[in-house]
Formats: C-alpha cells, structure tokens, sequence
C-alpha cells in the first residue's frame, strides 16, 4: 500500500494529464460559456489542456452521472446549471444525487432571466402583457430551453405568480427556442439574460419586459425586476463546478485556489460579464447551501405542478 506521504506528494503534481471539463447541455449555453471562458486560464495555470466536452445525450443527465462514476482523481469535471440541483425531482430512477455523489468546487456566476415577448404583442410591461394574457387565454405560446429547464421552472413560476395560463412549447436548447421567439413562433419566454438577448432587444425584434431577479441587474439597468410588480418572485440561473464525490482534498483544495485566482483576474472578469454574468465565487459548503436551497424552492413547484420529465 503507498504511504500517505507519498500520496500526498502525487496530488500535490495535480493534474498529470488532460482534464476534461464535462458539460451537459449544447453549446451556447450558461455553463458552456463558463466552461469555455475558463478553460484556457485554467491550462495556463496548472499546466495541463483543459478540455470542454459538450454531453448532451439525455438532457444531460447520462453526462452528469459519468462524471459521477469516472475516477475521483480531478481529471473529469462537470460544469453544469441550475437544473443541476433539482432533476431528481424532475426525472424517475435518476441514478446520481447532487449532493451525495459530488464534491462541490465553486459557484462561478449567476445569471439574470429576462421576460422577453415578440413584438407583435404590443405589450411594454409585465402588468400589460399579464392582462393581455388574462383576456386571450391559452392561445399565447410561451417557449422554454426545454422541459426540465430553468426557463421552464421560472415561467411556471411566474405564471402562478401572475394567474394566466399559457401553453408551452419546450425547445432542446435555447438557441432554438430564441429563434422560434424572433420569428413569432411562440410570444414569449422567461431566458437566461446573456448576449443574444441583449442583441435582439436591441435591434427591436424582441421586448424586453423585466428580470427575475429580485433586485434589478446592472446589465438591464432601465428594467424593472418582476419582483416589483409580484413581491418575493426571485429566480436566475447559475453556473457552478463540481468534482466527483471521492475527489481527495488536495485536489479539490488545488482546484478551488486555481478558480478563485482566475475569477479575480480583470480579463476573466470582463469576458464573463461580457455575457451578464454576475461573478460569485465563494467556498464549496456555500454552494452546497445553494443546492439546498434550490431543492427546497423548486422541489414543490415541481411536485405541486406535477412535472416530470419522461
């Protein structure tokens, strides 16, 4: 058996080899865009490729659980979202938990959900479009990133909040869901608030109504957040990192020093606020709490509205 020095001693040469930075959804999206800010900072200071791995077979879900079961030595990662804490309240026989078969590293950013519509509605604000919603019924469309998504889990939010009923139409990403929205497709979305919005806003092909978080965003200063018409409504996205459970301390010690020196370094911060992200950094117990916290908030909206995904 290797002494515990000698042990000490190999993570200490942490990593040895390529790590693989797992994302479980396309391109495009909130971790991805961390994932692949990060990466080459990453190579640069520990001295091995750091490499994005786009898994998005199953929603993810089969990614996120070969992370979990690769070997706990720091050379697979998962850089994943919201949904992250809460699909196993979403999926049946989901085979990994959160918290049970992963090592939290770091919450690397949060980022603001816009309420955005097409405008042919001819709605300006959130107690416009909520009244327009009440007298057409379920004939307005809304889209969402995908059934277990955090645009999905947001809007219904929202739609009990604000008591309208409109159907939805759940995309594989939101990249498609976007275009849909763009062309009138569907009439409105509640999306993660990142550069393509901004753009669309401004060329005047979507309008913008009001963010979810609770407070208003500095990358939407002129918007109100919907908390200011329906009180306590608060939602965002997130993206975070995570090790598999077994992961030795020195490692996960390496790794979360690694991160938090990058997260301060003014070019990592413009490129990640290039994209509305709001940076948070903070220690591994905090972002235990937030997955905790976001299994205790959309545990029951999930169970009480009987969403699942198949």
């Amino acid at each position: 058996m290797l002494s515990s020095v000698y042990l000490l001693e190999s993570w200490a040469q942490y990593p040895v080899r390529p790590v693989r930075l797992v994302v479980p959804a396309s391109p495009g999206g909130a971790s991805d865009l961390v994932a692949r800010i990060l990466a080459p900072s990453l190579s640069a200071e520990l001295g091995q490729p750091f490499i994005v791995e786009n898994r998005v077979t199953s929603g993810g879900i089969i990614a996120t659980q070969q992370v979990a079961e690769s070997a706990p030595d720091g050379h697979m990662l998962l850089v994943t979202f919201d949904t992250f804490a809460v699909n196993r309240f979403l999926f049946k026989d989901l085979k990994w938990d959160p918290l049970r078969d992963f090592a939290p590293l770091m919450q690397v950013c949060r980022f603001p959900q816009v309420l955005v519509v097409h405008p042919s509605l001819g709605v300006k604000s959130v107690k416009e479009f909520v009244a327009l919603a009440k007298e057409k019924g379920a004939s307005l469309n809304y889209g969402s990133a995908g059934p277990a998504s955090s645009s999905r889990l947001a809007y219904e939010l929202f739609k009990d909040v604000a008591g309208i009923e409109t159907v939805p139409i759940h995309y594989r990403g939101g990249g498609p869901a976007m275009q849909d929205l763009v062309s009138g497709q569907v009439q409105v979305m509640l999306i993660q608030g990142g550069g393509a919005i901004a753009q669309h806003v401004k060329a005047g092909k979507l309008i913008a109504l009001a963010v979810s978080t609770a407070e208003r965003s500095k990358y939407y200063p002129g918007l109100p957040s919907i908390g200011e018409t329906y009180p306590g409504f608060d939602s965002a996205s997130w993206g975070a990192i995570f090790a598999p459970a077994a992961t030795p301390k020195p490692v996960l010690d390496k790794l979360h020093a690694t991160l938090s020196k990058l997260l301060a370094d003014p070019l990592v911060r413009e490129r990640l606020e290039a994209q509305s992200c709001d940076i948070i950094g903070g220690t591994p117990e905090a972002l235990t709490e937030l997955v905790k916290a976001e299994q205790a908030k959309w545990g029951v909206i999930i169970r009480d509205k009987n969403i699942t995904v198949d």
